[in-house]
């Protein structure tokens, strides 16, 4: 095929981008949102910034799972230590690694664990899972973890650190290299969002386009639907960083319906099925 006429093509539409192509050859996933947990009454001022102050809402612990092509991927591995049931109190908790039997998988069957950043919440169960490969950006992970394993910002749990530091000397750790990475086929992260140092947010690909798992970069819907910052950002009062990273994402998902949140409870609301604490996301 001559250059002339896969330029006339494409003027005229007929030959995708090389972003569609590659999308194309994508594997699709089947993407879910499993409910592990809850919090009554949270402060929405820290999830919205320059909500009333006054105003409280339910949250919901969450993992996202993506299965398809012979893998079994989460989207952050929750919390199982004692020491943070007590002091959060959480409703309706179970192990994450139970939790996902909701959706058919065990925990030696997830192969791949996207680890979004280092807060307890998301972090604290990734030892859970025996076979799963760990995934989290280079720069997230030396800012916050020591050579030793120690912590090296409060902003991660001393044993989460240690934890995170045992399973990269056991060459379980991927330390991913920067912005708009292909980690796994059809499943692709991106930075920006400052919840952390280099918190990251997760594309993947799907039958019905693009879905973004934004995990703390975007809190709420509402951060969506209002164009407002999430209350807690790595530099204090920093609302561009998060707006650019709303924006992109909205650039990234099929649909803004597509793009999930990082805690809120609106998710089994807005994706009914197939019910009991999952939410598919199609």
């Amino acid at each position: 095929m001559s250059p002339r006429y896969i330029f006339a093509l494409a003027t005229f539409g007929l030959v995708g981008s090389g972003a569609a192509v590659r999308a194309q050859q994508s594997p699709a996933y089947e993407v879910y949102m499993v409910r592990f947990a809850g919090f009554h009454a949270f402060p929405v001022a820290e999830l919205v910034r320059g909500a009333d102050t006054g105003r409280r809402t339910d949250l919901a612990f969450m993992v996202g799972v993506m299965k398809g092509a012979g893998r079994n991927v989460l989207l952050d591995a929750g919390f199982y230590r004692e020491k943070f049931l007590t002091a959060w109190k959480p409703f309706d908790w179970q192990r994450p690694s139970t939790a996902i039997a909701k959706v058919g998988l065990k925990p030696e069957d997830v192969t791949d664990i996207i680890i979004s950043h280092v807060h307890w919440d998301h972090l604290d169960g990734a030892d859970l899972f025996p076979k799963a490969r760990i995934w989290i950006q280079k720069a997230e992970y030396e800012h916050y973890v020591g050579a030793d394993g120690q912590p090296r910002e409060g902003a991660i749990d001393t044993a989460d650190a240690q934890m995170l530091g045992r399973l990269h000397r056991a060459g379980r750790v991927e330390l991913v290299d920067g912005d708009a990475r292909e980690v796994i086929p059809g499943i692709t992260v991106y930075t920006g969002g400052r919840h952390t140092f280099a918190s990251q947010y997760v594309g993947v690909h799907t039958a019905a386009g693009v879905v973004v798992l934004a995990s703390d970069n975007m809190y709420m819907f509402e951060n969506l639907a209002k164009h407002v910052a999430i209350g807690a950002t790595f530099v204090p009062g920093d609302s561009t960083s998060n707006l650019q990273a709303q924006d992109r994402m909205r650039r990234i998902a099929a649909s803004p319906r597509l793009i999930i949140p990082g805690h809120d409870p609106d998710v089994f609301v807005r994706f009914p099925t197939p019910g009991d604490g999952v939410a598919k996301i199609e």
